[in-house]
């Protein structure tokens, strides 16, 4: 059995930790509200966006209209895994690493490019054979449209000179503080989904001035830079509510091993007391029996 001393100093280090995880938990609860936010006043925008381009491309069969959803052989692919800049998130960037291995995987045979966004994202890609684009890893230390906007023009730019014939996102979607759902989204090509189809078919009429063309060709660089940041405060608000359940446990099982700690201490001091009053007797005994 462990001496009191080794005890005492084992509850003083579990009630340090228990103290951080704890203020931890309360940062990320105050980070995430301003992120859930911000993905909240996002999202209708950027579904009614997607919306309106579905409608007004519907029935416009000449797929040349834009660069960005020409099919071509799929030789270089792109993949922008995001993640956060530090841990202590649970399986929060694990999650990501094995689902940029998948995405990896199906493309084999390709030339695989990686634009990391995150610090862990960024140490992950050093570790892998991979074509690095490094300029953009440090997104979160200052987080805008701009700086979002400036990464999806260099994927599309790439795409639209025949650098990449795929680009793909790899993130966290926020559905709530316990649940992050992983994503691997193409961005480029782009992709018609059911909800986009849904959307085409909605029988909307639109007003075209200059002309359908020259709309959905302002629309559809718009959407991508859209969707790109989306997925960005997506994971943003992931990464702050992943943090939050994780430290939350952790407070949880450092309040559980104090509980042990302290009743193997009491049991230890108990034990040492019981050792002392048996001597004591044990002595006196030993005088008595003397005489």
């Amino acid at each position: 059995m462990a001496n009191l001393k080794e005890v005492k100093e084992r509850i003083k280090s579990v009630s340090s930790t228990q103290q951080i995880t704890r203020a931890m938990k309360m940062v990320a609860a105050a980070k995430l509200r301003r992120a859930q936010d911000k993905i909240i006043q996002l999202r209708p925008y950027s579904e009614k966006l997607s919306a309106i381009l579905a409608n007004v491309s519907a029935g416009n069969s000449d797929e040349s209209m834009t660069t960005y959803a020409q099919e071509r052989e799929v030789k270089n692919v792109l993949i922008v895994p995001v993640t956060s800049d530090r841990g202590l998130c649970g399986a929060f960037n694990s999650n990501i690493n094995k689902a940029l291995n998948v995405v990896v995987k199906a493309h084999e045979g390709a030339t695989i490019h990686v634009m990391p966004i995150g610090k862990k994202a960024f140490d992950m890609s050093k570790k892998q054979k991979f074509t690095n684009v490094t300029a953009y890893w440090d997104m979160f230390s200052k987080l805008s449209f701009e700086t979002a906007r400036e990464a999806a023009e260099f994927a599309m730019n790439g795409y639209e000179e025949g650098r990449y014939d795929k680009v793909v996102l790899i993130y966290n979607e926020f559905k709530n503080v316990a649940t992050q759902i992983i994503r691997s989204e193409q961005l480029l090509p782009i992709v018609q989904t059911e909800q986009d189809s849904a959307a085409s078919t909605s029988g909307t009429d639109y007003i075209f001035e200059p002309s359908k063309d020259f709309i959905v060709e302002d629309l559809i660089p718009k959407s991508l830079k859209i969707q790109f940041y989306k997925a960005i405060l997506d994971s943003n608000a992931s990464e702050h509510g992943a943090r939050m359940t994780a430290m939350g446990k952790a407070t949880d099982n450092a309040g559980d091993l104090l509980k042990e700690l302290k009743l193997m201490y009491n049991r230890t001091r108990q034990a040492a007391i019981t050792k002392e009053i048996l001597e004591i007797v044990g002595g006196a005994e030993a005088l008595a029996a003397d005489k």
